[in-house]
């Protein structure tokens, strides 16, 4: 267009009059008009777009953050589960071998030894597996509740609000059912 006028003023000298009349187009004011353009073009993307994108990417690294840390969980989870899996296994193999030691030997002392000898490793078999299963009910709890934790904090950054104690409880509630479902 800044061509055409430029060609337009090399014509004749009332041409160039006689389009800005026909247009109405007013020279101080359409330089003015570009000008205030590019101003809020150059505003909005300083100070709008920019804050906009950078809270967005910030949000976005928060909310891979939290996925990492969810995972790390459930790694966590499926460890003290293979740990706790094999203290059972190794207190059942104790326990067999008590059991097999207290044959022997209630073979040799008589069958009222025998008797006394499978009772205590029977005993210990039980006590064994009482203290695997409270040690994992113990690591459970730990685990949920570290869970909880993670999936309140992480809500209240992805929600960018303060979470009341009833929605922290709630988040929990919810969290904790649908990981014992799972």
């Amino acid at each position: 267009m800044i061509s055409l006028l430029a060609a337009a003023t090399d014509l004749e000298p009332g041409v160039w009059e006689n389009l800005t009349k026909t247009f109405g187009l007013n020279t101080p004011f359409f330089v003015a008009q570009v000008v205030n353009f590019f101003l809020v073009i150059f505003v909005l993307k300083k100070f709008a777009f920019g804050p906009i994108q950078e809270m967005l990417e910030a949000r976005k690294q928060r909310i891979a953050d939290g996925e990492e840390k969810l995972a790390e969980i459930e790694k966590q989870m499926a460890d003290s589960e293979k740990r706790v899996q094999e203290q059972l296994e190794k207190a059942n193999a104790d326990a067999q071998r008590m059991i097999d030691e207290a044959k022997e030997s209630a073979a040799k002392l008589g069958e009222k030894e025998t008797q006394k000898a499978i009772a205590s490793a029977q005993n210990i078999l039980a006590k064994a597996e009482e203290a695997a299963k409270a040690e994992r009910e113990v690591m459970k709890a730990e685990i949920k509740s570290e869970f909880g934790k993670l999936v309140t904090a992480a809500t209240a950054q992805v929600s960018g609000k303060v979470l009341t104690d009833d929605d922290q409880r709630r988040i929990n509630e919810e969290s904790m059912s649908t990981l014992t479902n799972n």
